[in-house]
Parts: structure tokens; sequence; C-alpha cells
């Protein structure tokens, strides 16, 4: 090796934890440099969750003082949620803050960013209103659910050029940058194949029975929350646990399979799957939800060009059993690296033994660790520090304007067509692909809608 390997973890976190700005490691005291540093970021909030309440306001608040941002209104078509949302940001700042009912008052109240956290379905669609608009935005994931979505968010944002942030925050962890930067060193030698699991033992997870009973029709915007679905009369459940339904979710794929498979795109530099096969079904959470409660997915990696290369992926995940928790495994032929344990070993590896016999050198990686982030399975999306890390990386970026971030458009586009493949191949049990020249996910040989 060029390097040794101390040298190369050294550099590899150190080059990590600095990303404060696409990279290019400025912190909070260059400001001053920036154009315009030393005017306020207004910032709205679309979408008052409790993704929002318990982790990305908190993150946000945590810098706001710091770099000049400020929240200046809520958006929430249930007016519960405004007021939850008013009262939240009194308590957390004992400011006040606006309210809109719709994206139309939001717009015409002109902040300079938002951060969209409704439901899974109107991301995309919402950050095309939002930067048409002409705000910046933070996005959680997934990015979308269908491809018709997802092409009009990303012609949008490619449109405007503003600075766009994919709640995929494992983009801004030390030891998922440590990881990119060993496999593309070459030094990990090639991937031949990628596990990933997310198992909980959770039957009220994504439920809401309280607030669904308690919900009105009256105190809301049914058909503004439809926005593109088809229409249906109201339902409580769609609207306030609608992870369970597709086509306002896709469930597993969209709230859990978006963050791991982000990082073999992000990993190989490959844009999105050759193919994908899938199966799962309701098996023990019979509660009348349309997404499964276990679901197992097989990829095919690689590029169009070589056929004969690639790698496999097999990721698994399941509510009702915890055994495994997450993890993350990428295998070459010398051995394993564990996104889990954030080691790097020879597990597997090719031993001399084995090797000599067929005239072949072997390969053993070195054992080493990667800077130590724990990614929790209770948690929606992760630990605290990847979510506080994420956000201080969206407003770095905002600051510094046009400058990409950790998790650009591009990151929420590939995911969501691994996202779309496999709920396409659960839900016509055939094999599904990407047509480049459609942009639409073909399973069966037609267009995948719902």
């Amino acid at each position: 090796m060029e390097k040794t390997r101390r040298d190369f973890i050294k550099k590899t976190a150190i080059g990590a934890a600095g990303l404060t700005i696409g990279g290019i490691g400025m912190s909070s005291k260059s400001y001053g440099s920036i154009m315009g540093a030393n005017d306020r970021v207004k910032v709205g909030i679309l979408g008052f969750s409790g993704r929002f309440r318990g982790s990305l306001g908190p993150a946000f608040l945590k810098y706001a003082k710091e770099m000049n941002f400020e929240f200046v209104t809520v958006c929430d078509i249930w007016n519960r949620r405004r007021d939850e949302g008013q009262a939240w940001y009194n308590q957390m700042t004992q400011g006040t803050i606006n309210t809109a009912r719709n994206t139309d008052e939001l717009w015409d109240q002109k902040p300079d960013a938002v951060i969209i956290s409704t439901a899974d379905f109107q991301h995309a669609l919402h950050l095309a209103e939002a930067v048409k608009a002409g705000c910046d935005v933070y996005c959680e994931k997934p990015f979308a659910e269908t491809m018709d979505d997802a092409n009009v968010g990303l012609k949008a944002a490619k449109q405007t050029g503003k600075v766009i942030q994919i709640g995929s925050q494992r983009r801004s962890g030390t030891n998922y940058h440590a990881a990119h930067e060993y496999i593309q060193s070459g030094k990990f030698g090639k991937v031949i194949a990628v596990e990933m699991t997310w198992n909980v033992n959770q039957p009220g997870r994504w439920r809401l029975p309280e607030l669904t009973s308690q919900i009105k029709e009256s105190d809301t915007d049914w058909k503004r929350y439809l926005m593109n679905r088809p229409y249906e009369p109201w339902d409580p459940r769609k609207y306030l646990e609608y992870r369970l339904f597709w086509p306002y979710s896709s469930g597993i794929p969209g709230q859990w399979m978006s963050h791991q498979i982000d990082t073999v795109h992000w990993f190989s530099h490959l844009p999105h799957p050759r193919s994908a096969v899938a199966s799962g079904g309701i098996y023990m959470w019979k509660d009348g939800r349309s997404n499964f409660d276990t679901m197992t997915a097989v990829f095919d990696y690689g590029s169009e060009d070589k056929p004969d290369d690639g790698f496999q992926v097999i990721y698994s995940s399941r509510q009702t059993n915890a055994s495994g928790g997450t993890k993350e495994w990428y295998f070459s032929n010398g051995g394993k690296l564990d996104l889990d344990t954030n080691k790097v070993n020879n597990d597997g590896g090719l031993s001399e033994s084995h090797a000599t016999r067929m005239g072949m050198k072997p390969f053993l990686l070195e054992d080493f660790d990667l800077p130590q982030i724990k990614v929790e399975a209770d948690a929606n999306t992760g630990a605290d520090s990847l979510t506080n890390a994420h956000m201080k990386n969206w407003m770095d970026c905002v600051r510094a304007g046009n400058v990409k971030t950790n998790a650009p458009i591009e990151a929420g586009y590939s995911h969501s067509i691994a996202n779309i493949m496999v709920t396409a191949a659960l839900r016509t049990g055939q094999r599904a692909t990407f047509d480049e020249k459609t942009k639409q996910v073909m399973a069966g040989g037609k267009v995948f809608k719902y």
C-alpha cells in the first residue's frame, strides 16, 4: 500500500469532520467573507410532523442563532398542527411564529428557505413548489414514491439551481465518509456483494389510533392533502397513518431502505440498480394496512455497458421481530466492511491456502476501525448526531450559496428509483428495471404507476 492504514483513516476522518460546506471545510467564522452573510435567513416549516418536532427542528435551532437563521412561519393544512407548531416554537425560543394554512399562503410570506417534512408522497411536489417560489430546501426522504413525481421535482431543482439537501443523513457521518473514501481508493477491492437489514418489533409503528379518532375532515384540507393521488373519500387513517397505505407511501422501502440503499449509490458511484426482484407480505400486523410488514429485495448493480461486471445487494426488513437490528455489510474478495460496528476486517477473504491452490495471490484486508457513529434502529432515520451534522451542512450551503450539499437532489432521485423498483416488484411480482430514455420504472414490460 502507498499509505499506511493509520494515515488513510486519519485523513478520511479529518476530511469528513471538516466537510461543513460541500467539502470545502468552511467554518462559521468564515461567513463574513460571503456575500449576504449578515442577512438573516428566514425559514418556513412545511409540515409540522413528529420527525420535525423531535429531530429536524431542534437540529436547526442548535445552529440558528450563531448562523443568523430563524423560523418565520409554520405551514400545515391541519389546524391542530399549526397550533402545536406555534406552541413548540414558543417553548423552544420564547418567541412567536406566523402560520400558513397551505403552501399558497406560505409562498406569499416569501421565506428564503423551507424544511419539508410532509407526507412521503408529497415531498417531491412540495420541493418543486418551493424552489419555484425561490426557496432553498431541506427535504425529508423519501424524495419521491413515483417516477412522475421524482421527475417533476428533479426538473424544478435543476432549472432553479436552489440549494437542496435530501434527508439522507448518513451522508454527513464521518464513518460513512471514511467508508466511501476507502472503497473508492481501491484498497477494499471490488465490491462483490452487499447485505442490509432493518428489523424492529413494533406493532405500533406508524400507527396513531388516538389522533385518528380525534381528527375531523373539517379541520384540515383533504383534497389538498391528496395532491395528485386519485380522489377517494375522507379517511383519517390514510391522512395520519399514511405510511401503512400505498400509494401514499411505500412503507418499508421509502422509510428505511431509502437510507441504506443510498450508501450503495454513493459508495459505488452508480445512479441506480440495473434490476430488482422482491417478495413480501403482511404476515403479522393485519390491521387494515396495504403496505407489507416484511419484505426482501435482491438488486443487481453494475454499469449498463458492462453486463458481466457488477455486484448483488440483498435487502431485508421486518416489523415483527427485532433480531438482527440494522446492518450494512459490504464484501470484497478480501474481507468485509461493517457499518454497524464500523470495522473493516478480513472475514471471508481469500486465504493463502485457497489462493495458492489456484495459482492466485491471497487477499486479506488489514483490520482497522472507521470513526464510531452508531445508527439506531429505533429512530426513524438514525442518531441525532447525524441529523445535527446534516442540518448544519445544509445551513452552511444555504449561507454560502450555489454549493452542493452532502445529499444533493441527485441522491434523492437515485434512492427513489431504487425504492420504486422494489415497490413495483413487490406489487406486480415482476422483475423491475429503469428505462433511461423515458425515466420510468418498468415491470413486466409496462410502466409502473399505482
